[in-house]
């Protein structure tokens, strides 16, 4: 988010905290995460300190933390904000290290306003709730701006009826262009069945598509380098699962609604 990448549920982390602190009465130390003095230690023989924790100030801080408990919610809403400006710059160095396969790799279907001012990547797989949930948003999104480049990158990780709809997504581009793939696209994303041969044939005799040809191109090396580059490029980015997003500088894991997006685009135009 800017880098929208989640961060662990606050009751998962208060769990965590909750026994870090129940560790202090047996003497461990989380003055890290706190602003408290130094414990007191014992010192070594050569006069360094020998790096013990003194249990009598363990049981304060045990005390202060079971009274306030509300420092631990501020202690993790700290916690997530920086994790998140770390996310959302570790995202944009990503980004820019990457930006030629990302926005500019000669084989993505490229919609939109091919000349648009923001471009939007998403990483997608034909399977995923989520994925078809997105889209609808991202359609809205370029329909009511009129100014994005909106680019595909087919990541199929959902197993063999994933990987059989992004073959047969890639070859209709390869042979039958932007439009056909436009149409395969569309209906790979509202099937709600299996997918099989005789439904992937019916998508592209109904866009017009030689289906022979199409079949006989999934399982060739130029379809299968176009997934491999989209793998290798979304584990460089640290992505693992769909959908996930590139807008302009920065990268969204995940699903996000369409004023979510909005803000994003606007903020990327200064």
């Amino acid at each position: 988010m800017s880098s929208f990448t989640p961060v662990a549920p606050k009751r998962l982390l208060t769990s965590f905290i909750a026994i870090a602190v129940v560790a202090l009465g047996a003497g461990a130390w989380i003055g890290s995460s706190f602003d408290a003095p130094a414990p007191s230690q014992g010192v070594a023989t050569d006069g360094t300190p020998s790096g013990k924790v003194d249990p009598v100030f363990g049981e304060q801080v045990r005390a202060y933390l079971m009274e306030n408990p509300q420092v631990l919610v501020e202690a993790i809403n700290v916690l997530e904000t920086r994790q998140q400006v770390a996310d959302a710059q570790n995202g944009r160095v990503l980004v820019e290290t990457n930006s030629e396969a990302i926005f500019d790799d000669g084989v993505s279907w490229v919609g939109g306003n091919p000349e648009g001012d923001i471009t939007v990547v998403e990483f997608l797989d034909y399977r995923c709730s989520y994925c078809r949930k997105a889209i609808e948003e991202v359609d809205q999104l370029i329909a009511k701006d009129g100014n994005i480049r909106f680019v595909i990158k087919e990541f199929p990780i959902l197993g063999q009826d994933s990987e059989l709809s992004a073959r047969f997504a890639i070859a209709v581009h390869q042979i039958a262009g932007d439009q056909a793939y436009k149409e395969v696209h569309d209906a790979l994303m509202n099937l709600r069945g299996t997918v099989t041969l005789e439904s992937l044939s019916k998508m592209s005799d109904a866009a017009g598509v030689d289906t022979d040809a199409v079949i006989a191109r999934m399982n060739e090396e130029q379809v299968s380098s176009v997934l491999r580059n989209n793998r290798q490029l979304a584990e460089r980015l640290q992505i693992s699962g769909t959908p996930a997003f590139v807008i302009g500088g920065d990268m969204i894991k995940g699903y996000v609604p369409l004023e979510a997006l909005e803000e994003v685009v606007a903020a990327e135009r200064g």
